[in-house]
């Protein structure tokens, strides 16, 4: 027998509830602010979409930090493989990046939604859109509204004082994934924004990334800075440490840099002996580096915060899980859940934000449709 089920937020977990309840045989409606679905999927996959990651699920699982008890199950029951499997069930083929991590073939998001969208119509999902959540009522509903980052895409948070009326412990949502604050001079940030620096390594104390980075006018972004968000949120006040040439060692570097320089300049002579970009090199005068051996393998930045959390990529914070049951359910509303950014969970990009919102959302679905039946 068909029930009623409601879902709020037509985000990626949202969609996702919506997909497994409708093909278990429940009428989903789908309530929504924005005047269109998965805004924020959208613009997500404007530089790729990266739908998740192909490394071992032990250490995949690693980089939800303190989360990781909660979610490990929930992950396990639908991990990597199983979202790739879905992805190309909608007809949309994927590939593994260098990096590990899973794209479309197509890299873009709009093909996955748009496939997705008339598979949700054809189980006869609807979507009602302009339509504002006004609180619990005696519909089993799913509640997948994202959480503070890009509101003027739909995650604006306006939940959290409903919820906490209702009784139900949220903690204070913070910028995860987002730019971070130096103070640069006019003349380097005015040359250099836009301009990525690949294949660095990062130090923030004792955490460590490896990637790319991109100078921006305010500061560093990128998804190695991304790797960091937690810990430099977490541990503010400490120095961040580039290492502009991890593959090669202090003393390979001394010995290029100890080769006669000729006639050639100093930016031309630098990118011959050790393949070292101009934006590096004035890096290298911005922070008042030497331009030898041990200059390049540790540029100290200064930090000065994390930019707002309006343009971050996602945020931490939310329901407390102490809150939820293992399947999402809140424990103080029984047949009502709560999925994706929604949770108190952090994780960096990479695959990882959209696999755990994936997951919730299969888990809270898979567990509203048993109790159900």
């Amino acid at each position: 027998m068909k029930k009623a089920v409601t879902i709020v937020g037509a985000g990626p977990a949202g969609l996702m509830a919506a997909d497994v309840l409708a093909t278990a045989g429940h009428a989903v409606n789908i309530i929504d602010h924005m005047p269109s679905p998965a805004r924020k999927f959208l613009l997500a996959g404007r530089g790729g979409l990266n739908l998740t990651h192909s490394e071992a699920l032990p250490n995949f699982l690693e980089h939800y930090g303190e989360a990781k008890n909660f979610l490990e199950p929930i992950i396990k029951a639908f991990p990597p493989s199983a979202v790739i499997r879905w992805c190309e069930d909608l007809g949309i083929k994927t590939f593994v990046g260098s990096s590990g991590r899973v794209f479309p073939v197509s890299m873009k998001a709009s093909p996955v939604l748009r496939a997705w969208l008339r598979k949700l119509e054809a189980l006869g999902v609807t979507l009602t859109p302009r339509t504002e959540w006004q609180g619990f009522d005696q519909n089993p509903t799913i509640l997948a509204m994202g959480g503070a980052s890009w509101p003027q895409l739909g995650s604006n948070a306006a939940w959290v004082p409903i919820l906490r009326d209702a009784g139900i412990r949220v903690s204070d949502l913070l910028p995860s994934n987002g730019r971070i604050i130096v103070p640069w001079s006019e003349h380097f940030s005015s040359r250099f924004a836009g301009t990525p620096l690949k294949n660095v390594k990062l130090q923030y104390g004792s955490a460590t990334a490896r990637g790319e980075i991109m100078i921006s006018s305010q500061g560093l972004e990128g998804s190695a800075i991304y790797q960091l968000s937690r810990v430099m949120r977490d541990e503010p006040g400490k120095q961040l440490v580039i290492d502009l040439k991890p593959t090669l060692s202090g003393e390979a570097i001394a010995q290029r840099l100890a080769q006669p320089r000729k006639k050639m300049s100093l930016s031309n002579f630098l990118r011959k002996a050790i393949n070292i970009t101009p934006a590096a090199i004035a890096l290298l005068h911005e922070t008042n580096t030497k331009l030898d051996d041990r200059g390049v393998k540790a540029v100290s930045i200064t930090v000065r915060g994390q930019a707002g959390i309006e343009r971050a990529i996602s945020t931490a914070g939310g329901v407390m899980l102490s809150e939820l049951s293992p399947h999402c359910e809140l424990r103080a509303k029984p047949l009502n859940y709560v999925v994706g950014e929604m949770l108190d969970w952090d994780a960096p990009t990479g695959g990882y934000l959209l696999q755990a919102c994936f997951s919730t959302a299969v888990a809270a679905a898979n567990d509203l449709a048993r109790k159900l039946a």
